[in-house]
Protein backbone atom coordinates (compact mmCIF):
# COMPACT_ATOMS: atom_id res chain seq x y z
CA UNK A 1 0.00 0.00 0.00
CA UNK A 2 1.38 3.34 -0.27
CA UNK A 3 0.26 7.28 0.73
CA UNK A 4 1.20 10.39 -0.99
CA UNK A 5 2.11 13.53 0.05
CA UNK A 6 3.23 16.62 -1.56
CA UNK A 7 1.87 20.47 -2.38
CA UNK A 8 -1.08 20.94 -4.42
CA UNK A 9 -1.16 23.43 -7.22
CA UNK A 10 -3.94 25.93 -6.52
CA UNK A 11 -6.75 25.36 -8.52
CA UNK A 12 -4.98 23.98 -11.34
CA UNK A 13 -6.41 20.61 -11.86
CA UNK A 14 -4.73 19.52 -14.59
CA UNK A 15 -1.55 20.36 -12.75
CA UNK A 16 -2.72 18.31 -9.23
CA UNK A 17 -3.54 15.24 -11.33
CA UNK A 18 0.17 15.14 -13.44
CA UNK A 19 1.85 15.26 -9.83
CA UNK A 20 -0.57 12.57 -8.40
CA UNK A 21 0.12 10.62 -11.65
CA UNK A 22 3.84 10.83 -10.99
CA UNK A 23 4.12 9.64 -7.60
CA UNK A 24 1.34 6.85 -8.52
CA UNK A 25 3.62 5.16 -10.98
CA UNK A 26 6.40 5.68 -8.18
CA UNK A 27 4.15 3.50 -5.91
CA UNK A 28 3.58 1.15 -8.79
CA UNK A 29 7.59 0.74 -9.33
CA UNK A 30 7.67 0.39 -5.66
CA UNK A 31 6.01 -2.45 -5.61
CA UNK A 32 2.35 -1.02 -4.03
CA UNK A 33 -1.48 -2.37 -5.34
CA UNK A 34 -2.62 0.57 -3.98
CA UNK A 35 -2.07 4.22 -3.56
CA UNK A 36 -3.92 6.94 -2.29
CA UNK A 37 -3.46 11.01 -1.57
CA UNK A 38 -4.63 13.99 0.72
CA UNK A 39 -7.95 15.68 0.86
CA UNK A 40 -8.95 17.65 -2.20
CA UNK A 41 -5.29 16.71 -3.75
CA UNK A 42 -7.27 17.46 -7.16
CA UNK A 43 -7.84 21.32 -6.53
CA UNK A 44 -5.82 21.91 -3.21
CA UNK A 45 -8.08 23.05 -0.54
CA UNK A 46 -8.61 26.16 -2.09
CA UNK A 47 -12.81 26.78 -0.91
CA UNK A 48 -13.57 30.04 -2.24
CA UNK A 49 -12.00 29.25 -5.88
CA UNK A 50 -14.15 25.73 -5.59
CA UNK A 51 -17.31 27.71 -4.62
CA UNK A 52 -17.19 29.99 -7.34
CA UNK A 53 -15.66 27.67 -10.31
CA UNK A 54 -17.59 24.43 -11.21
CA UNK A 55 -14.42 23.90 -13.53
CA UNK A 56 -12.76 22.98 -10.37
CA UNK A 57 -15.08 19.56 -10.15
CA UNK A 58 -14.57 16.44 -11.30
CA UNK A 59 -16.75 13.60 -12.32
CA UNK A 60 -15.36 9.86 -12.15
CA UNK A 61 -15.43 9.62 -15.89
CA UNK A 62 -14.08 13.17 -16.17
CA UNK A 63 -11.26 12.46 -18.96
CA UNK A 64 -8.36 14.46 -17.42
CA UNK A 65 -8.39 11.78 -15.11
CA UNK A 66 -7.35 9.42 -17.74
CA UNK A 67 -3.62 9.86 -16.56
CA UNK A 68 -4.56 8.17 -13.21
CA UNK A 69 -6.88 5.92 -14.72
CA UNK A 70 -3.94 4.51 -16.48
CA UNK A 71 -1.79 4.00 -13.69
CA UNK A 72 -1.85 0.17 -13.67
CA UNK A 73 -2.50 0.10 -10.04
CA UNK A 74 -5.59 0.93 -7.88
CA UNK A 75 -5.61 4.82 -7.19
CA UNK A 76 -8.03 6.83 -4.98
CA UNK A 77 -8.11 10.73 -5.32
CA UNK A 78 -10.07 13.27 -3.45
CA UNK A 79 -11.49 16.06 -5.17
CA UNK A 80 -14.82 17.36 -5.71
CA UNK A 81 -18.56 16.25 -7.35
CA UNK A 82 -21.70 17.14 -7.89
CA UNK A 83 -23.94 15.84 -5.06
CA UNK A 84 -27.18 15.83 -4.54
CA UNK A 85 -29.23 18.68 -5.59
CA UNK A 86 -26.00 19.50 -7.45
CA UNK A 87 -24.24 20.75 -4.64
CA UNK A 88 -20.42 19.93 -4.24
CA UNK A 89 -19.47 17.34 -2.09
CA UNK A 90 -15.87 16.31 -1.14
CA UNK A 91 -15.35 13.18 -3.35
CA UNK A 92 -12.82 10.45 -2.56
CA UNK A 93 -12.79 8.11 -6.21
CA UNK A 94 -11.72 4.48 -6.71
CA UNK A 95 -10.32 3.58 -9.91
CA UNK A 96 -9.18 -0.50 -10.03
CA UNK A 97 -5.89 -1.39 -12.11
CA UNK A 98 -7.91 -1.42 -15.16
CA UNK A 99 -9.18 2.28 -15.01
CA UNK A 100 -12.80 1.17 -13.88
CA UNK A 101 -14.65 3.34 -11.28
CA UNK A 102 -14.66 0.66 -8.21
CA UNK A 103 -16.57 3.31 -5.51
CA UNK A 104 -16.86 6.50 -4.80
CA UNK A 105 -17.24 8.07 -1.02
CA UNK A 106 -18.55 11.87 0.01
CA UNK A 107 -17.01 12.94 3.28
CA UNK A 108 -19.81 12.71 5.69
CA UNK A 109 -18.55 15.24 8.64
CA UNK A 110 -17.59 18.65 7.18
CA UNK A 111 -15.27 21.05 9.18
CA UNK A 112 -15.93 24.45 10.07
CA UNK A 113 -16.23 26.70 6.73
CA UNK A 114 -16.33 23.62 4.66
CA UNK A 115 -20.47 23.66 5.73
CA UNK A 116 -20.46 26.63 3.96
CA UNK A 117 -19.85 25.48 0.81
CA UNK A 118 -20.30 21.23 0.79
CA UNK A 119 -23.08 19.36 1.10
CA UNK A 120 -21.84 16.05 3.54
CA UNK A 121 -22.11 12.49 2.37
CA UNK A 122 -24.36 10.28 4.06
CA UNK A 123 -22.33 6.52 4.74
CA UNK A 124 -20.56 3.93 2.36
CA UNK A 125 -16.58 4.26 2.32
CA UNK A 126 -15.65 1.33 1.70
CA UNK A 127 -14.24 -1.80 -1.47
CA UNK A 128 -12.39 -5.01 -1.94
CA UNK A 129 -9.48 -5.47 -3.81
CA UNK A 130 -7.66 -8.86 -4.10
CA UNK A 131 -9.79 -10.06 -1.25
CA UNK A 132 -8.68 -6.81 1.41
CA UNK A 133 -11.08 -4.75 2.78
CA UNK A 134 -10.45 -0.88 2.50
CA UNK A 135 -12.20 1.41 4.65
CA UNK A 136 -12.24 5.20 3.86
CA UNK A 137 -12.81 8.88 5.54
CA UNK A 138 -11.38 12.32 5.04
CA UNK A 139 -9.57 14.26 7.69
CA UNK A 140 -12.46 15.36 9.82
CA UNK A 141 -14.11 11.94 9.46
CA UNK A 142 -11.83 9.99 11.43
CA UNK A 143 -12.38 12.12 14.29
CA UNK A 144 -15.62 10.52 14.72
CA UNK A 145 -15.12 6.72 15.88
CA UNK A 146 -18.29 5.40 14.28
CA UNK A 147 -16.92 6.27 11.08
CA UNK A 148 -14.29 3.67 10.85
CA UNK A 149 -16.05 1.28 13.60
CA UNK A 150 -18.90 0.86 10.60
CA UNK A 151 -16.62 -0.19 7.78
CA UNK A 152 -14.00 -2.17 10.39
CA UNK A 153 -17.66 -4.31 11.07
CA UNK A 154 -18.14 -4.64 7.80
CA UNK A 155 -15.04 -6.63 7.13
CA UNK A 156 -12.12 -4.23 6.40
CA UNK A 157 -8.86 -4.23 6.81
CA UNK A 158 -6.84 -0.96 6.01
CA UNK A 159 -8.00 2.18 6.67
CA UNK A 160 -7.10 4.73 4.37
CA UNK A 161 -7.50 8.53 5.70
CA UNK A 162 -7.13 11.19 3.43
CA UNK A 163 -6.17 14.38 4.96
CA UNK A 164 -5.20 17.99 5.91
CA UNK A 165 -3.19 18.89 8.81
CA UNK A 166 -1.41 21.80 9.40
CA UNK A 167 1.98 22.75 11.30
CA UNK A 168 0.32 23.73 14.64
CA UNK A 169 -2.50 21.42 16.39
CA UNK A 170 -2.80 19.36 13.41
CA UNK A 171 0.81 17.46 14.16
CA UNK A 172 -0.70 16.64 17.57
CA UNK A 173 -3.67 15.55 15.77
CA UNK A 174 -2.21 13.30 13.37
CA UNK A 175 0.15 11.44 15.97
CA UNK A 176 -3.12 11.07 18.18
CA UNK A 177 -6.20 10.05 16.15
CA UNK A 178 -5.06 7.35 13.50
CA UNK A 179 -3.42 4.88 16.17
CA UNK A 180 -6.54 5.23 18.34
CA UNK A 181 -8.23 4.35 15.33
CA UNK A 182 -6.44 1.51 14.59
CA UNK A 183 -6.20 0.26 17.98
CA UNK A 184 -10.28 0.94 18.44
CA UNK A 185 -10.38 -1.42 14.93
CA UNK A 186 -8.20 -4.02 15.05
CA UNK A 187 -7.23 -1.85 11.27
CA UNK A 188 -4.19 -1.27 9.59
CA UNK A 189 -4.36 2.85 8.94
CA UNK A 190 -2.91 4.95 6.53
CA UNK A 191 -3.12 8.92 6.30
CA UNK A 192 -1.96 10.74 3.48
CA UNK A 193 -1.45 14.72 4.66
CA UNK A 194 -0.80 17.97 2.56
CA UNK A 195 2.69 19.11 2.90
CA UNK A 196 3.37 22.49 2.37
CA UNK A 197 1.31 25.73 1.73
CA UNK A 198 -2.78 24.24 1.51
CA UNK A 199 -5.27 26.92 1.49
CA UNK A 200 -4.95 28.94 4.85
CA UNK A 201 -3.10 26.16 6.40
CA UNK A 202 0.42 24.76 5.81
CA UNK A 203 0.37 21.16 5.74
CA UNK A 204 2.37 19.30 7.97
CA UNK A 205 3.27 16.28 6.17
CA UNK A 206 3.81 13.31 7.81
CA UNK A 207 2.30 10.52 5.87
CA UNK A 208 1.99 7.42 8.10
CA UNK A 209 0.82 3.87 8.97
CA UNK A 210 -0.03 2.21 11.56
CA UNK A 211 -0.35 -1.10 12.71
CA UNK A 212 -3.45 -2.50 14.38
CA UNK A 213 -1.89 -2.23 17.63
CA UNK A 214 -1.44 1.69 16.75
CA UNK A 215 2.66 1.37 16.57
CA UNK A 216 4.11 3.20 13.55
CA UNK A 217 4.77 0.98 10.82
CA UNK A 218 6.16 3.56 8.73
CA UNK A 219 6.24 7.80 8.92
CA UNK A 220 7.30 10.07 6.35
CA UNK A 221 8.99 13.38 7.55
CA UNK A 222 7.78 17.38 6.74
CA UNK A 223 10.54 18.30 3.78
CA UNK A 224 8.17 17.74 0.83
CA UNK A 225 6.52 15.33 -1.62
CA UNK A 226 6.91 11.57 -0.61
CA UNK A 227 5.81 8.38 -1.76
CA UNK A 228 5.65 5.92 1.73
CA UNK A 229 5.15 2.50 0.75
CA UNK A 230 4.59 -0.51 3.57
CA UNK A 231 3.78 -4.06 3.32
CA UNK A 232 0.75 -4.95 5.15
CA UNK A 233 0.51 -8.46 6.45
CA UNK A 234 -3.40 -8.33 6.11
CA UNK A 235 -5.84 -11.75 6.02
CA UNK A 236 -7.53 -12.13 3.01
CA UNK A 237 -11.25 -12.20 3.36
CA UNK A 238 -12.25 -15.39 1.67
Amino acid sequence: MAATQFECVPGDVEANIERITALAQQAREAGAAVVFGPELCLTGYELGMIATDRGLWTEPNDARLDPVRSVGIAVVVNGVAAGPGNQPQIVSTVYGPTGDVVTTYAKEHLYENEQEVFAAGSGGGRFWLDGVGFSLATCFDNHFPEVSARNAALGCQVHLASSLYGTEGGREERRTVHPAIAKATGMHVMLANHVGVAGPWTGCGGSAVWAPDGAVVAEADETGPQVLVADLEVEMSK
